[in-house]
């Protein structure tokens, strides 16, 4: 940990920090990512101590081109064919080689890991300005509600963590993670990038991995994304006690998701919305959102945001 820190745009700066194995937050398209060197164990157990994450959940790796990604991962014909969606917010779960020296700390110790290139200039930039793949789970407490603003995670760190300001992510939600097994490919987490889209581009269905499957990729714990708020979901009628979220025509809502049905800006909007009313409510009412497109990424977020904590 550097101390109390707040935003900077110095990225050689910055990049100078994760080369000597400190932690910064930076903007992707998806949410904002606590960034360390992937191939620097001393730096990765720092995203873990600052999270507060457990050690068996394993870490997407963000590198800057598909050169880079080689180096990493086995990239077979299949996961080339996936990697059109690249740069975007799509992770794919493939065996790692062993030679690149990325830290076991990363993969949970699991012979595969999740790699992506992001799709934001300021992120790329960092990559390519620290010259090493990062390893970046999203910059929020572990469980907690991820961060769409560099002032949601400097509060949510306490300015313990220098960040780089790329403004609002503009999907709102994590990328979609798809493993891909020879010539089986599994939706590990639903997110960004719609899985209509990447079966339309395969030509084929492709499965959903079970509840109960071992954790192989992030976003895969039953609870998850949580508020300290309770939630509510699928909810018409909110009670008098509850802060009610809208999806389309919800009259008296206190936030909105999108008053006009529009999945993509829902999904931006989602965990600013649940950030804006955790704030000021101890529980929150969350309308339907239906579950195609992007409807399915946010009503993962939401179930896991309303599951018991343990």
């Amino acid at each position: 940990m550097t101390g109390k820190a707040t935003v900077s745009s110095d990225i050689d700066t910055l990049a100078a920090l994760l080369r000597a194995g400190e932690i910064v937050a930076f903007p992707t398209e998806t949410v904002y990512g606590l960034g360390a060197d992937a191939t620097n164990s001393d730096a990765v157990l720092k995203i873990y101590e600052t999270k507060g994450r457990p050690r068996f959940n394993p870490l997407i790796v963000h590198v800057a081109d598909l050169t880079m990604a080689e180096q990493l991962v086995e990239l077979t014909p299949l996961a080339r064919k996936l990697a059109q969606f690249w740069p975007g917010p799509l992770t794919l779960v493939l065996r790692r080689k062993v030679e690149a020296g990325l830290s076991d700390l990363v993969t949970a110790g699991l012979d595969t890991v999740g790699i992506r290139i992001p799709d934001h200039p300021l992120a790329l930039a960092l990559i390519r300005a620290a010259g090493r793949p990062l390893a970046a789970p999203s910059a929020n407490r572990s469980g907690k509600l991820s961060p769409t603003t560099a002032a949601q995670v400097i509060k949510g760190f306490e300015g313990n963590v220098p960040v780089l300001d790329g403004g609002p992510a503009q999907a709102g939600v994590e990328s979609t993670i798809i493993a891909v097994d020879g010539e089986t490919v599994t939706q590990l987490r639903a997110g960004a990038l719609p899985r209509e889209e990447i079966e339309a581009a395969l030509g084929r269905a492709i499965a959903i991995a079970a509840e109960d499957a071992a954790i192989a990729a992030p976003g895969m714990m039953l609870s998850h994304y949580a508020p300290n708020a309770a939630l509510r979901l699928n909810v018409t009628q909110p009670g008098p006690d509850e802060a009610w979220l809208g999806f389309g025509a919800a009259p008296g809502a206190a936030a909105n998701l999108s008053p006009t049905g529009d999945l993509r800006e829902a999904a931006r909007n989602l965990f600013a919305m649940l950030h804006q009313l955790d704030g000021v409510a101890s529980r929150i009412a969350v309308a339907p959102v239906p579950r195609h497109g992007l409807g399915e990424a946010i009503n993962d977020r939401l179930k896991r945001a309303a599951a018991p904590r343990g």
